[in-house]
């Protein structure tokens, strides 16, 4: 598990990521985790991960302790992503990572399972709510990994 104040989007993972607020019993729990675990697992870990943060401020959904909520995902979902410790995503009390986010986006987590895509740059592509279904967004993130993968070939 990774603490995840305090440092930039860059540092967390790969050239793109796919940065997810998580909630272990929202209604949008099963279908998110398991098209997140195939979407990681079609793209990742190279050039790609879902970075997915637990977070308890929207209906009080993840009220587990960390290892709880890590110890579910990889259970019942196989989730091979990065799981960091439970945070606050919105408001005043949200990290800075997910400051950025907002900033970048200016689109706040209303709910749980909000989405926003990173570049390799750090900078953020694009941002979606928990309506959007992950299969609506994998053409975004499979055309920013293609890029990378065609840069790397050409820089050989």
């Amino acid at each position: 598990r990774v603490q995840a104040s305090g440092f930039p989007l860059a540092a967390l993972g790969p050239p793109v990521s796919l940065v997810v607020n998580v909630a272990s019993e929202c209604g949008f729990t099963d279908s998110h985790y398991k098209a997140l675990q195939q979407l990681q697992k079609d793209l990742g870990p190279y050039h790609f991960n879902v970075l997915a943060f637990p977070c308890n401020q929207f209906g009080q959904q993840e009220p587990d302790t960390n290892k709880e909520i890590e110890s579910f995902a990889r259970k019942t979902y196989g989730a091979s992503f990065p799981m960091f410790s439970k945070i606050a995503v919105s408001g005043a009390g949200a990290i800075p990572a997910f400051k950025y986010l907002i900033d970048s986006t200016g689109e706040e987590p209303t709910w749980n399972f909000w989405k926003y895509l990173v570049g390799p740059n750090g900078k953020v592509v694009k941002a979606w709510d928990s309506t959007v279904s992950v299969e609506e967004i994998r053409p975004y993130v499979t055309e920013l990994v293609r890029k990378i993968i065609l840069k790397k070939k050409d820089e050989l």
